[in-house]
C-alpha cells in the first residue's frame, strides 16, 4: 500500500464531499496498490484496487475488472467513483487494475487464437491468472461477497481481451466493456490477402454455439484512428466495432437491451477520451 497515493486521491474528493448535504454520506475512495506473485503467468503483477471506504458487506457490492489497469492512474476513476456513489446513494463497485506487464503484446488478445504475428499467444495465461489467482485474492482482500453484478473491462487491445475472458466465462461475469478495443484482431496481414473474415474475434462470434448471457457496452471514437482499409471513409476501428454489433445481433442479442453502441464524437485513442467515457460506461452497467 502506498500512503502517498492515498492521499493525494482524497483532497479533490473531498471537496466535492462538502458540496453535498450533511445528511447524505458518500463513502470516500481509497487507492492501494498490490503485487500478486502470478503462477500463471510466472511474474509479479501488480494491481490496483479502488474501494469505497467503510464497506460493511451488507449493500449492493459489484466487481469491475480492468485490462491496461495502468490507464486508470491516469484518469480521475475515484471521483468518476464518487460521483457515481452520490448519484445512486448506495450501489457501491469494488475496481480492480490490472496493470499490463512487458509482455502486453502476447499476454493480451483472444485466448489459444494469436494473430498473423503470434501477439497473443499467452493470452490464455493471462486469461488463467484473471480467473484462478485474481479473483481469489480479491475475495480473500476484501473479505466481501460480491452479491451485484461481475464486469470486466478494457482499454484497446485491453479491451479485447476482455470481451475473450467474458464471451468465454459468461458464468463468471455479466458483463464487458470495451473502450477503442483492438477488434481488428486478425490471423492474415493485409499484405498477404485478407479479408474480413480474417478477423479472430469476430470469426470467434460467429463459430460460438452457444449464447453467453451476457451483456456488452462497447466504445469507439470518430478520431480514433485514421486507418480506412476499405475505402469507405469510415475508419476502421468504428467499422470493426459495427461488425461485432452485426454478429452479437446474429447470435440473438437486442439492442438496446443487451448491447449499448457508443460512438464519440472528436474521440481519440487515448486515456483522456476514456477517462470522458468511464462515467457514462460506469451508469450503464452499475446504476440501479
Amino acid at each position: 500500500m502506498s500512503i502517498f497515493e492515498i492521499v493525494i486521491s482524497l483532497p479533490r474528493i473531498l471537496q466535492r464531499k462538502r458540496l453535498l448535504s450533511p445528511l447524505l454520506f458518500i463513502p470516500i475512495v481509497i487507492r492501494t496498490i498490490h503485487q500478486i506473485n502470478s503462477k500463471s503467468l510466472q511474474r509479479s503483477v501488480e494491481v490496483t484496487l479502488y474501494l469505497p471506504e467503510n464497506l460493511l458487506g451488507n449493500q449492493t457490492i459489484h466487481l469491475l475488472l480492468v485490462n491496461d489497469g495502468q490507464d486508470l492512474t491516469q484518469m480521475n476513476v475515484e471521483g468518476h467513483l464518487y460521483n457515481f456513489y452520490a448519484k445512486q446513494k448506495a450501489t457501491t463497485i469494488i475496481t480492480v487494475g490490472i496493470k499490463a506487464g512487458e509482455e502486453r503484446l502476447l499476454e493480451y488478445g483472444v485466448a489459444n487464437r494469436p494473430d498473423f504475428k503470434d501477439r497473443g499467444s499467452k493470452a490464455n495465461l493471462h486469461t488463467a491468472f484473471v480467473l484462478q489467482e485474481l479473483l481469489p485474492f480479491v475475495a480473500q482482500h476484501t473479505g466481501l461477497k460480491i452479491n451485484g453484478k461481475k464486469a470486466i473491462a478494457g482499454f484497446s487491445l485491453g479491451g479485447l481481451t476482455a470481451f475473450d475472458i467474458a464471451w468465454h466465462h459468461s458464468h463468471v461475469f455479466d458483463l464487458v466493456g470495451v473502450f477503442s478495443g483492438s477488434f481488428w484482431w486478425r490471423k492474415k496481414d493485409l499484405a498477404d490477402g485478407y479479408s474480413d473474415d480474417d478477423r479472430i474475434l469476430h470469426a470467434m462470434i460467429a463459430q460460438t454455439v452457444e449464447k453467453p448471457n451476457l451483456k456488452f457496452w462497447l466504445m469507439t471514437g470518430t478520431e480514433d484512428e485514421k486507418a480506412d482499409r476499405n475505402h469507405n471513409f469510415i475508419i476502421d476501428s468504428i467499422d470493426d466495432t459495427i461488425d461485432v454489433v452485426k454478429e452479437l445481433l446474429k447470435k440473438g442479442y437486442k439492442r438496446p437491451e443487451d448491447i449499448f453502441y457508443y460512438e464519440m464524437v472528436g474521440g481519440r485513442h487515448d486515456v483522456p477520451t476514456w477517462d470522458k467515457a468511464f462515467p457514462k460506461f460506469l451508469e450503464w452497467a452499475f446504476a440501479k
